[in-house]
């Protein structure tokens, strides 16, 4: 069978704009119709934060700025030569309905399998191992990509009516290919068995007015980044 996704390569962008994109791609995917897989990077460093934790908590584990809270949850990520990449899902879709902890291992699996086409071993974790609260990539746990026994990938995830978005990171720094071997794997391996036909995504005029909106009132003020 093959399935018909769109994909994004966004190129570099600052920290709230990357934000901003994927809550704006998620308010859009039911009329889209199809799953999205966004590639992106970092104009600058900086970290986000899961929405629901406090700010000042994370502002004590990192010198990073600035630091966003992000659309989704999970812990603290630093952002950089991280290789950071989103999916979506419309409410229509098989993904949508499956449950937090399926989504994330198949989320995973499919970086596992990418990551083996091109030479390099990587790994499930089978549970949650000395994890740091609040911080991603501190610890492991159940379903984290690893690599020589340490995590290099993590992904947080929120569902809501208007579909899935789930937000990846790779901390890439040891890793022995180029991040356009991967992406080209990742698009050459399916996630789910299905053969993928990939269709360049240009987002629509209303999305990007709503990415503008988006940035310059939420993810680029301090109120909504320090609500709590």
């Amino acid at each position: 069978m093959s399935e018909s996704w769109f994909l994004l390569r966004s190129g570099l962008g600052f920290a709230a704009e990357n934000m901003a994109v994927d809550e704006a791609l998620l308010e859009a995917c039911g009329s889209l119709g199809r799953p999205v897989l966004r590639f992106y990077g970092w104009r600058e460093p900086a970290a986000t934060f899961g929405y629901s934790q406090k700010y000042a908590e994370a502002a004590c584990w990192t010198r990073l700025r600035p630091l966003i809270r992000r659309p989704t949850g999970g812990g603290l990520v630093p952002h950089g030569a991280d290789w950071t990449y989103s999916l979506v899902f419309p409410p229509s879709h098989p993904w949508h309905a499956l449950k937090a902890v399926e989504s994330y291992r198949r989320v995973h699996e499919w970086l596992r399998r990418s990551f083996e086409r091109l030479g390099v071993e990587t790994s499930l974790s089978p549970r949650c191992e000395a994890v740091m609260p609040g911080q991603c990539f501190v610890g492991a746990a159940q379903f984290d990509l690893l690599c020589g026994g340490r995590k290099i990938a993590g992904a947080a995830q929120r569902r809501n009516r208007f579909g899935l978005l789930v937000q990846g990171s790779i901390q890439a720094a040891n890793l022995p290919v180029p991040r356009t071997a991967w992406e080209t794997a990742m698009l050459e391996i399916a996630p789910t068995g299905s053969k993928k036909t990939w269709m360049k995504l240009e987002p629509p005029a209303a999305s990007v007015r709503r990415i503008a909106e988006l940035c310059r009132t939420k993810y680029s003020d301090p109120m909504y980044n320090q609500r709590r």
